[in-house]
C-alpha cells in the first residue's frame, strides 16, 4: 500500500520539484530486485570491540586520518564541548549512572566468563540434541529410500519371477503330459502281453492236446504180438551192440 502511494506521488510530483525525483529514485529502491534478495543470517558472533562498547570499524576508519589517538581524542573533544557547552549537566544522575555502569562492568567482568560458558554449554546441549534429531531423521529417510529402491528393484524384477513362474507351469503340464503317456504305453502293453500270453497258451494247450491225441491213437494201435516182436528185436539189438563194443575193447 505505501509503495503505490509513493509511486502515484512520484508520478504525480517528478516534474514538479526535486522532491518528486527523490520519490522516484526511493520508489525505484523499494521495487528493486534487490530489496526482495534474502535476508542473510546473523552472524553467531559479534565483531571486535574496544572497551567493551566501541566498535573497531570506527578506530580503522579514522586511523588513516587521524593514527591510533585519533578515536579518542574525538571522544574526549566530543565529551569536552558537551560539558563546556552545558549540552550534557553534571548531576546526581550521573553519579548514580556512573555507580551502575561500575557495578554492570564489575558483574561483567567478574561472572561474565561463567554465565558465557553455562549459556554455551546449555546452546551446545541444544545444538547436540537437534543433531541427533537431524541424524536420526536423516537415518530414517535413508532407510526409506533404500526400502524404495528395493521395492523399486523387486517391481523391476517381476517380470523375471513371472517368467520363471510360467516356465514351472509348463514344465509341469509337459510332466503330466508325459506321465499320463507312459501309463497309457504300459496299459496298453500289458493288454498286449495279455493277448499274447493267452495266444501262447491256446497254442501250448492245443499242442499237448494233439501230442496226447497221436500217443493215444500210436498206443492203442499197437497188439500184443507185435510189443512182444518189438521187445525182441530191441534185445536182440542190445547183445549184437554188447558185442561190438566188447570186440573192439579187446582189440
Amino acid at each position: 500500500m505505501l509503495s503505490r502511494l509513493v509511486l502515484v506521488s512520484a508520478n504525480a510530483a517528478k516534474n514538479s520539484s526535486p522532491l518528486g525525483a527523490g520519490l522516484v529514485q526511493l520508489s525505484r529502491l523499494h521495487t528493486s530486485p534487490n530489496s526482495q534478495a534474502p535476508v542473510p543470517p546473523l552472524p553467531e558472533k559479534g565483531g571486535k570491540t574496544r572497551h567493551g562498547i566501541f566498535p573497531e570499524e570506527l578506530f580503522q576508519l579514522l586511523y588513516p586520518k587521524t593514527g591510533v589517538t585519533g578515536p579518542y581524542m574525538l571522544g574526549a573533544g566530543l565529551l569536552t564541548y558537551f560539558l563546556s557547552k552545558e549540552i550534557y549537566i553534571i548531576n546526581h544522575e550521573t553519579i548514580s549512572a556512573a555507580c551502575m555502569a561500575t557495578v554492570i562492568i564489575y558483574s561483567v567482568k567478574r561472572f561474565g566468563p561463567d554465565v558465557a560458558a553455562f549459556a554455551d554449554k546449555l546452546n551446545e546441549e541444544k545444538l547436540q540434541k537437534a543433531e541427533e534429531v537431524k541424524a536420526l531423521a536423516v537415518a530414517s529417510l535413508a532407510q526409506a529410500i533404500e526400502d524404495e529402491k528395493k521395492e523399486q528393484w523387486g517391481v523391476e524384477g517381476q517380470h523375471l519371477l513371472f517368467d520363471a513362474k510360467r516356465n514351472n507351469v509348463a514344465m509341469l503340464l509337459e510332466t503330466n503330459w508325459r506321465e499320463r503317456v507312459h501309463t497309457v504305453h504300459n496299459e496298453v502293453k500289458k493288454r498286449l502281453d495279455y493277448q499274447i500270453a493267452l495266444q501262447s497258451l491256446h497254442r501250448r494247450m492245443e499242442q499237448e492236446h494233439m501230442v496226447s491225441w497221436v500217443e493215444k491213437n500210436v498206443v492203442s494201435s499197437i497188439t500184443p504180438q507185435q510189443e512182444k516182436t518189438s521187445i525182441a528185436k530191441c534185445i536182440t539189438d542190445l547183445k549184437s551192440l554188447a558185442k561190438i563194443q566188447q570186440a573192439k575193447a579187446t582189440v
